[in-house]
């Protein structure tokens, strides 16, 4: 049996009892107030007969004969009519008239004059009234019993007044009443009934159907996960009100909030509250960190019950995927640049081989003047470090075959060695690749070749190493909204010529600023003007191997 019904079953079963034991307490009160309504009605009827004038004279002539009164003579006196009387106007049961010795003067059956009563009648003879249920010779009767005294006032009593009702008449309205507590029952009943299915529907639909030991399920399989998962959970219901907020999520967002408070009122960013309860993942921008959104829809049968978005935090997956695109770009300049030596030293191979030795001579002095490759960018001279040099002529190799031009600014000076690999290229590349797509996008302006412009400058300090200072600029068209450059894009955008509109330049920041450095935005250009970018890195370069600055050239 379900709970609900185990429940509405308890209900019923306990109302039950409790009316019935309301019904057997208001009835034993109904009959004892019947009792004593008409103990009392008998009391005052023999109180009134006792203290009629002829009823003491008479009953005093009586008491003080010594003889027995005949019953014929009983039969038709005034006490017996007088008795007689009274029984009819009250509808007693009986009035029963005794004098000092217990002989009835009056009895409702005259063949029973002149006798004995059946009763005990020594309480009345000693002045006390008697109010009690007895059995005598019409059956058991609610009777009292009041002494009677002599016309002179005497002291003591000259005999008794027994008054009685029949117990059939005194709980005649016993049926009326017990009619009138059942139906208050029946209704307490239906009340009782209806308010236990009204309560069972509400639990049912409160809960959605789940039983309490399948809630307790749910509570230690929620905790289990919530406890023991990286990513944040927070569920949502259809009027906007937060129901979950996992200790990973208050981690992610920088931010608590109890179940129980809309959403609305927690304190986060509009955009981190649209992606809650957007209907597509999306990744955001929060603080120094990059997470993503994904939120689904939660459902019980056609019912909706809300959403639930799962908090995943890709900062540090992002930041690696980042290095490893830069040593990915840099695996495929060194690829290059071997492919090319191999051919030039095969070139050197075959004017030995046909005995051009001078010339040969001439062409291993130029390969040596001028490195092992062609790089074929303007400035690059100037990039002592050959890892830099590598990964700028793989970015130049790239940046032509969309149409754009990459140099190194004139005023690049670089005297020492690259460090700090991963990061540096991470950020360079997401640097350099956004100006490529920006200039690409912006296309030639008045005739000439998109370009990007990389300038570096180093600057070490006493204890051998130094931070690399870089500007990037480009050809494009500029940025709009300098605030929202370093914001993570939420939803799907085409305009692709606007920097910033993925998650690169915002973990470009990230990764700078956990070095003590940072990524900013110098010009933001517009009017025909490509936008300018700077970034410093601290801690990333390094004096030569014999502790000196490099010499500048880029055949190290």
């Amino acid at each position: 049996m379900r709970f609900a019904s185990r429940m509405l079953v308890l209900q019923l079963v306990t109302q039950v009892c409790v009316v019935a034991a309301c019904a057997a307490v208001f009835l034993v009160l109904g009959v004892q107030q019947l009792r004593a309504e008409a103990e009392s009605s008998a009391l005052n009827i023999a109180r009134s007969v006792a203290a009629a004038p002829d009823v003491r004279r008479l009953v005093a002539e009586y008491s003080a004969d010594p003889g027995t009164p005949a019953a014929a003579e009983l039969r038709d006196g005034p006490l017996q009519e007088y008795a007689g009387a009274v029984t009819g106007r009250t509808d007693v049961l009986f009035v029963v008239i005794t004098d000092d010795h217990g002989i009835r003067l009056a009895h409702p059956d005259p063949a029973r004059l002149g006798e004995v009563v059946s009763t005990s009648f020594d309480d009345a003879l000693a002045g006390r009234e008697v109010v009690t249920w007895e059995s005598g010779t019409l059956g058991e009767s609610a009777r009292a019993k009041v002494p009677v005294y002599g016309p002179d006032d005497a002291v003591s009593p000259v005999g008794e007044v027994s008054v009685g009702f029949e117990r059939a008449s005194v709980f005649r309205d016993l049926p009326t009443l017990v009619l009138g507590i059942a139906a208050a029952v029946l209704a307490a009943l239906a009340l009782g009934a209806i308010a236990a299915l009204l309560l069972r529907r509400r639990l049912e639909r409160v809960t959605l159907g789940v039983q309490p030991e399948e809630l307790a399920a749910l509570v230690q399989t929620q905790t289990a996960v919530l406890e023991s998962s990286d990513d944040g959970i927070v569920a949502v219901d259809d009027a906007g009100v937060v129901r979950v907020w996992s200790d990973a999520a208050t981690r992610m967002l920088g931010t608590a909030a109890e179940p129980g408070t809309p959403l609305r009122d927690v304190p986060v960013d509009d955009r981190v509250r649209e992606a809650l309860t957007a209907g597509a993942p999306s990744g955001i921008a929060v603080g120094d960190r990059i997470v993503y959104v994904d939120v689904r829809p939660v459902r019980r049968g056609p019912r909706g019950l809300g959403t639930a978005a799962v908090l995943r935090d890709r900062t540090d997956l992002l930041a690696l995927t980042e290095r490893l695109d830069g040593v990915r770009t840099l695996s495929d300049a060194l690829r290059a640049q071997r492919h090319e030596f191999a051919n030039r030293l095969r070139a050197a191979s075959g004017l030995l081989d046909a005995g051009r030795t001078g010339e040969a001579r001439d062409f291993l002095r130029d390969v040596s003047a001028r490195g092992a490759v062609d790089a074929r960018v303007e400035g690059l001279d100037a990039v002592a470090d050959p890892v830099l040099q590598s990964f700028l002529g793989a970015m130049a190799e790239t940046a032509r075959e969309r149409g754009v031009e990459l140099r190194v600014g004139e005023a690049t000076l670089l005297r020492s060695s690259l460090r700090d690999v991963e990061d540096t290229l991470a950020i360079l590349g997401n640097l350099v690749g956004n100006a490529v797509t920006a200039a690409a996008a912006a296309g030639p302006a008045s005739g000439s070749q998109p370009w990007v412009e990389v300038t570096l400058l180093d600057e070490l300090d006493g204890s051998g190493g130094g931070e690399l200072v870089l500007t990037v600029a480009d050809s494009g068209g500029g940025i709009k909204d300098t605030a929202a450059v370093f914001a993570a894009r939420v939803r799907s955008d085409t305009d692709a010529s606007i920097h910033g509109l993925g998650i690169g330049l915002p973990l470009s920041r990230e990764l700078a600023r956990r070095r003590g450095g940072d990524v900013w935005v110098i010009e933001a250009g517009g009017s025909g003007e490509g936008a300018v970018f700077g970034a410093r890195l601290p801690g990333v370069m390094s004096a030569g191997p014999d502790g000196s600055e490099s010499e500048g050239k880029g055949d190290e």
